[in-house]
Formats: C-alpha cells, structure tokens, sequence
C-alpha cells in the first residue's frame, strides 16, 4: 500500500512538472526581469517571431550553450553567449540582476558566464529584439544608444542586418566574427573577419595573425575585391554602407524587408552571405569569398597580378618587373613574386596606368577624401616612397587620393569591375609606359627593331602555315598521337553507309554507328554533325585526350577518320550500349541486380580515379552522366564522351570558363554558376550518378508529390529522415546488402556537398566504397531543387529566383 502511495506521489508530481513546463512553454516572450529566469527547455522569442534564444547542443555534441537562432531554421544559430564555458548538463540557468547584468549559472550558484554593463539599471530588462540582438535595457529605453549591454557589441561568426563589422576609435570596440571550432564546437576558431583600420581600412579575412582572405578597401560601393557584389546591389535585394570617420569605421548591409539575411565566416575561413524568406524551406547562398585561386591573398606575391584567365599560369609580372626567383616561377610557385627590371630613381620616374585591378593591399597606405586625382598625382609624386595612387572613390566619376608606400601586394585582374591604379616606373623602362626621349633616339631604335619585327612577322606567318597544312592533313594522326587514321570509303562500308538500322544512338555532338569492318572486328563511329557544336578544336581535344588514356574502365579509342567536312572517331563496340538504357526503365532495370550496380559503382569511381590522378595527364571530364558511362559483355562500366575534357597541369587542381558547357543535373553549382571547374566537379557528377544508379530515377525532372526536392534532395530528406533504404529502386525488391546500400548512398550524397572543399577525391572515394570505416556526415547538397516557390512568396520576378534554391540563370550553357 505504501509503495503504491509513492508511485502515485510520484506521477502526480511528474505530471505537475510536465504541466508548468507547458505553461511555461506557452508563454513564450521576448523578455525578463530580475524576477523571472530561463530554464533548459524554456526560451525568448523576438516580438516578430524571427528570432528565437535559449539553451541548444550544436552537431553531435551533448554540450549544452545558450545561443540565438533562426525561429524558422533553429539549426542556423547566429550568437552564442558562452561559448567557450560550455555545461555539461541540463541544469542551466540564465537571468538578469537588478544591476543589469545577465548571469549564466548552473544549478543556480556555479556562474557559468557574464555580460559586461557600462552603468547599473534602476528597471533593467533582458530583451530580444526584431533585429536579433539581445539587449539589457532601462526600462522601455528604446534608443540604442542608451542600452547597458547588447549582443551586437560581441559577434560571434554570423553579422546579421543592422550589426556593424569594424571599430569604433573611441571606446577601442571591436567589431568582428570570428569562426566556430567545429560544427560541434562554437568556441572560437582560426579564422577571423574584420576591417583592418591600418593604412586605409580594408575587409580582411585572417588565419591567426596570417591574412587569408583579403576583400580589399571600400571604393564608394562595394569592397575592391567583391566585383561581384553589384549584381547584388543592382537588383536592389541589398543595401550595403560603409561609415569612415574620426569616432569609428564600420560596414553593414541591410536586405530587402521581405528578406532574412546574414554574413557568417565558416570553419573553413570562407565568408558566405546567405537569404531566404521566412515561408521558404531553405537557405540561399548568394555569395561566398575566397571564390578561386586569385582570391587566396598574396598567391602572386609582389608586384604581380592573378588571372584565372590565364590558367593555369595565373600570375603576371607587371610590366617593368621578372621574377624574383625565375626557377620557382617556373614550377608555378609565385608567392616570391616580382622584382624591378631597372632601379627606380626618384626624380626620374614616370605612372603607368594599369586596368581592371583588385586594388593592393592597402594597410600601408594613406588617404584624402577631398583630392582630384591630378592633385593625388603630385602628392605621389612629391614622396619617394609612394609607389602607386588611384581615386579612393569610384562614385560620379571618381574623387578622393588612395597613395600606396612599400610593396603592391595581391592584385588581381577583373573583367568587369577592377578599378585603375597609377604605378610608378623608372623612366627608362620600355613597354607601353610614357618614356621621354629625343628623336635622333627613337630613330636608331626604329632602325633596329622594325626590321627584326618585319622578318619575325614573316617567319610567323610561314610556321602557322606550314602547321595548319599539316594538321588539316592528320587531324590525329600517328606522328602526334600514334592513332590509326582510316579512310572515309572504309567507315562508310562498315556502317553500310550510315544504315539508320546500325543508329546506336544520338550523342551532344552527332550520332554513333555500329559498324563492321572487313577483318569482323565491331566498332561504333561517333560521326560529327555539321551542325552541332563541337568544331575541329572539341573534335581533336578528344582525340588528343582519349589517345593517351588506358585502362580497363576507360572507352577504348580505335582511330578516326577526317576527310573533307567528316570527321568521325572509332570506339570499341560496346553491346550493352550505355548505362542509362538500363538504369532508367522500369523493365531493363531488372537485368541490374545490386551486385552488378555496386560493380558499375566501383568501375566508374576507378576510371575517374585514373583520370583524376594516375593518367599521365591530368583530366576533368566536365560531362559525365548515366549516357556517357557504356557497359562491355560483361556489364563492366567504360567512361566515354572526351570532348568536353580539359587537362590540368602539376598539382593544380581547379580552373575557369567563360563558356559552361556540360548536361543539367550533373553540374555542380560553382561550375553553373561562375564557371569554375575541377576534379571535383567530376565528384558532384559522380554523386548524382550514384545516387541515379541506386534510386533507378533521374535526377533532373524527378518529382515527388510531397516535396519540390530533385532526386538529390530526396535522397538527402529521407537520409536525414533516417529513412534511406525508402531511396532504394523497388527493382531491386529485397536483394541486396543493405550496409552496402547504404554506404553507397552516404558516399554519394558526401560527393554532392555545395561546396567543392567539402567533397571528398576520387582516391578517397574508391577507399569509402571499398571499406567499413566510419564517414564524415554529408552536408547540404547542392542544387537539390528544381521547381520554384509558389507565386505567394514571390515579390517579383528577380527576387523570386533568388529566393529560390535553383534561381540561376545560365547564359552561355549548352545544355544536352
């Protein structure tokens, strides 16, 4: 009878329990008094329910942190308060004294962490703002000015509208974000953004004390070195400001009302500016920095400049200047950078005017806000120890004197958006710089040098002949690719005259024959049409490629054929056709048991790991997809389709296009987007054919009655569903090994992360298929959306793809 008295004392006090914290629950508010206290489970939320503060455990990590976040996406966290006094447990406890201090403490009595306060409340409240800011107020004091601590004062790694990044002179705050540890760990980590107030105050980036990222000065509308910026600022989704003055600098950017924005500096030290609205399913990313090679600081060194242009030489002395360690430069190393050709004297120099320019580095620099740029001339001219000046302003045709002292450091060339930058050069140095001379000097010289340049005029034009009639004779041929070349009469006999019957199938560039030649051996002929896009450069850049490639997952090239207007390659004949004739319908896609789909896998990931790493050239394939993968006798997988393929050279990894070119829904977002490509855009293409091969569905025009999600959204909702086998094609019923499954799917969505770094290489890949080792936790995918948001959420037609997670529009693409 006693025992049954307890166990009812102690469901009435469980269920008392469960109801205050219910109540409590239910009464959310975006405020305390001294009175009132936070409890795990209990939380503040802003007035306008964006914005949401209480006790989280971030990740995987059981460690309990009072932070903000996102009511809409609670797992975007914006500000944590202790983050680096962590409890242990759920006993935490956060109020505000009567003196206006707010106190973290566990059970009560250990204090865990403390804000600061500039003066003692007679009314103090703890509030969280509209804006995300958590303050301690006087009362109903509104005005910002007057609040005795806010959260806004002490970033973490996310600036939300209405923060500043910068410093203010007087009181010596510092306004920065710095980095997370980990995804499990706010404390803070390596990477740092700020403005640099040295010299002229720039947005840096820093690695330790190390500058990793630099996004240059303000010029009046944006950062030097965010060209890119003003396709933000002209759709008027955004309104950036930058604040110089006696008191403070600082810069802030405020997004369309309908939109929730916000900066953050990752673990990886990458700034990224993310939007979304509050009736949207996710984030957005509409700009990230460090973009490419070029923006890594100082890859060139002194005196240099970055083209991802030139790719895979990136770096160019600037006229006047060599290399300072030529060997070094010679192996692309070009951190040593450039030196002058010819000693600068003073009072003997003259300004050349250089185009398109991330401005340097600006920390040893100084400025006048009032001063034409002819004006700006002469005060660099005046001081030695000036070595370059530019208008610090570009606004209403520019104003304003920017003078740079010491080296020019981490420049780079821009098409559209660089900026123009008068470098000092000794008078004497030749190239497109004013010299002054006198006319008997100019006269010896032109007697000497237009002859030389008439007879190498000349020569040229007899090489470039000679070579064009050698090659328009053996586009392919052995003594450059020791490939066989076959007659036209030969091919045309074999496919009996193109014979429609022996039509294998339609690729990007033309149709492919099955032919026969006259010893038996079969062959498929991929005949060129003259009106799709591949010329003679796409045509010989296969050639030239796959004729150096070999091995056993790689399409084996037989020869070619070019006469007149034809221009026809030779494959192996592989009668299984190719992958996406079995793999997406519904009949055929029962021949594909799990062994043979893990074994086509496996070969694929191989093939790219040659190409990738082990051929003798180094090789993105940019195209690869289901149709492209062909399958021999014994269904074993052979990549094909090299006219799209670019070579990379030494250990460079990655390089750009003007023109992007590939197939919709194997491309990766960086690719699509600004044209970067690298070997891990292969790793994205790789993804989404696994994940194709696994599902037995396309990715493009995939479409699920619950979700807007592409097939690599699906995958990634019900992965994080914990619903994955749901993925699996029902050809496959019951028959197969399910940690194989789904190691196959966990690799797959790992290859499809956004950002290329997070990626895995191929090498790792074939370890993961391969191995019962652990793996890292995918992140979001790219491009995993393919339809838009309803019309509701649209504010007009420019916001609205922007607010959509495949709002990119594409220009130059040739899709197929």
């Amino acid at each position: 009878m006693e025992r049954k008295s307890t166990a009812d004392f102690g469901m009435s006090f469980l269920l008392a329990c469960m109801l205050v914290f219910v109540l409590a629950a239910s009464a959310a508010t975006d405020n305390i008094t001294p009175s009132r206290s936070i409890i795990d489970g209990e939380t503040l939320v802003s007035s306008d329910e964006t914005f949401e503060l209480g006790f989280f455990s971030p990740g995987s990590s059981i460690k309990r942190y009072i932070g903000i976040w996102y009511k809409v996406s609670p797992e975007t966290v914006v500000w944590v308060a202790n983050r680096e006094a962590p409890l242990l447990d759920r006993f935490g406890v956060l109020n505000v004294t009567k003196e206006g201090t707010i106190n973290l403490l566990h059970k009560k009595t250990e204090m865990v962490w403390s804000s600061s306060r500039i003066r003692t409340a007679k009314n103090p409240v703890m509030q969280l703002l509209d804006s995300g800011n958590l303050v301690v107020k006087d009362g109903n004091e509104s005005d910002s000015a007057n609040f005795l601590w806010q959260s806004f004062d002490y970033p973490c790694d996310t600036l939300l509208p209405m923060m500043k990044l910068g410093k203010n002179f007087i009181t010596g705050m510092n306004w920065s974000l710095t980095s997370w540890k980990s995804p499990d760990d706010p404390a803070p980590g390596r990477f740092t953004a700020l403005i640099d107030p040295e010299g002229f105050p720039q947005l840096v980036v820093r690695n330790g004390s190390e500058i990793f990222y630099r996004g240059g000065s303000w010029n009046g509308e944006r950062f030097t070195g965010t060209p890119d910026l003003k396709q933000i600022e002209l759709s008027n989704l955004f309104k950036f400001e930058f604040e110089l003055n006696r008191n403070e600098v600082y810069y802030k950017g405020e997004p369309y009302p309908a939109l929730i924005s916000r900066l953050a500096v990752n673990e990886s030290g990458f700034l990224e500016r993310f939007v979304r609205t509050k009736q949207s399913e996710s984030w957005l990313e509409i700009y990230f920095a460090p973009r490419d090679e070029c923006d890594y600081y100082a890859v060139c060194g002194a005196y240099s400049s970055c083209n991802t242009n030139n790719s895979p030489r990136l770096c160019t002395c600037m006229d006047g200047f060599e290399p300072m360690f030529p060997t070094e430069w010679d192996r692309l190393k070009w951190s040593g950078g450039c030196t002058r050709m010819t000693t600068l004297a003073c009072r003997n120099s003259v300004f050349t005017k250089y185009n398109g320019l991330k401005f340097p580095d600006t920390s040893n620099s100084s400025f006048y806000t009032n001063m034409s740029l002819k004006e700006c001339q002469a005060e660099c001219s005046k001081n030695c120890s000036c070595m370059a000046y530019a208008n610090s302003d570009i606004r209403n045709g520019g104003s304003g004197c920017l003078l740079w002292f010491g080296d020019l450091i981490d420049m780079r060339i821009y098409i559209d958006g660089g900026q123009d930058l008068y470098v000092r050069m000794a008078n004497s140095t030749l190239g497109h710089l004013v010299v002054r001379k006198n006319s008997s000097e100019i006269k010896e010289v032109a007697i000497v040098v237009i002859p030389i340049i008439l007879i190498g005029l000349v020569w040229g034009g007899i090489v470039f002949y000679l070579r064009r009639k050698k090659l328009a004779k053996r586009v392919g041929g052995k003594d450059e690719m020791e490939l066989p070349v076959f007659d036209l009469d030969i091919i045309v006999k074999a496919t009996d005259n193109f014979l429609d019957n022996n039509k294998l199938g339609q690729g990007g560039f033309g149709p492919v024959y099955k032919g026969r030649l006259p010893e038996g051996q079969e062959i498929a002929v991929k005949r060129l049409s003259k009106s799709s896009g591949q010329g003679s450069e796409e045509f010989k850049n296969e050639v030239v490629l796959i004729a150096k490639l070999q091995h056993r997952n790689l399409v084996r090239l037989l020869g070619c054929s070019v006469q007149g207007d034809e221009k026809m390659l030779i494959y192996e004949y592989m009668p299984n056709k190719s992958l996406d004739y079995f793999i997406f319908d519904q009949a055929k896609g029962k021949l594909l048991d799990w062994r043979r789909r893990m074994h086509i896998i496996d070969g694929i990931a191989r093939g790219l790991l040659y190409l990738h790493q082990d051929s003798r050239l180094r090789i993105i394939h940019r195209d690869l997809k289901a149709s492209n993968v062909l399958l021999d006798n014994d269904m074993c997988p052979k990549i094909s389709d090299f006219g799209l393929a670019r070579t990379i050279w030494g250990d460079q990894t990655e390089a750009n296009t003007n023109k992007v070119v590939g197939t919709y829904g194997y491309m990766p977002p960086e690719y699509a987007v600004d044209g970067l490509f690298s070997i891990k855009s292969d790793v994205f293409s790789f993804g989404v054919l696994v994940l194709e091969i696994i599902s037995g569905k396309k990715n493009r025009g995939f479409f699920h009655p619950d979700h807007s999600h592409n097939l690599v959204g699906h995958a990634w909702k019900l992965w994080m569903e914990l619903k994955p086998l749901q993925f699996v094609d029902c050809n496959l019923e019951d028959c197969f090994v399910v940690s194989e499954v789904l190691r196959c799917i966990h690799v797959g969505l790992l290859c499809v992360q956004k950002r290329p770094e997070d990626r895995p290489n191929m090498s790792s890949v074939v370890l993961m298929l391969g191995s019962e080792n652990p793996l890292p936790e995918p992140k979001l995918p790219g491009f995993f959306t393919e339809r838009n948001l309803p019309e509701s959420e649209s504010y007009s037609s420019t916001h609205h793809e922007l607010a959509s997670e495949n709002g990119v529009t594409i220009s130059v693409l040739e899709a197929r």
